[in-house]
């Protein structure tokens, strides 16, 4: 059996090693940014009205302008909302240890992280077990996104924005 010198081992091992450290980060980033393309459908400058309700009916009309954009390689997704009631920085980011979706809001007040997940088309935020936001296009290719509240059991909604791309 030949004799191999520790340092060539050592090397050897090293090389290996960081082969799979590497081989193991392209694959995390793949998965992260395979979970973030489900999300492309925000993507875009939109410009259009948010809607609030008080007890089910309409209670104020504000013309509003959002910029959702990809960031940092697309491992995550930055929401800018002005309206003349709202101004709000959010960042989306998938998890991959919690095996989530993460939507971070800053308000003028502070910041919150809620849990989120995409599904049947839409991402959907849980900001807690009575209320939940839904981002999605309608049929027209228009993004609506709209907050509902659980309220005897039903949800109602409480806000709604419906914008168009801007070309």
């Amino acid at each position: 059996m030949k004799h191999i010198k520790s340092s060539t081992l050592h090397k050897t091992c090293n090389y290996l090693l960081g082969f799979i450290f590497i081989s193991h980060m392209a694959i995390g980033q793949s998965i992260q940014q395979e979970k973030m393309e489900k999300l492309h459908f925000l993507i875009g400058n939109w410009v259009g009205t948010s809607t609030t309700y008080e007890n089910g009916a309409l209670n104020k009309q504000t013309p509003a302008f959002e910029q959702i954009t990809y960031k940092l390689d697309n491992s995550i997704i930055t929401l800018d909302l002005h309206s003349e009631s709202l101004q709000l920085h959010t960042v989306i980011y998938y998890d991959e240890k919690e095996d989530t979706y993460l939507y971070n809001p800053y308000y003028k007040e502070g910041a919150a992280k809620y849990v989120a997940e995409y599904r049947e088309g839409k991402l959907v935020v849980h900001p807690n077990a009575e209320k939940r936001f839904v981002f999605t296009l309608t049929a027209e290719g228009k993004f609506l996104e709209y907050g509902e509240k659980l309220v005897n059991g039903k949800w109602v909604k409480y806000f709604e924005d419906i914008f168009s791309r801007i070309p």
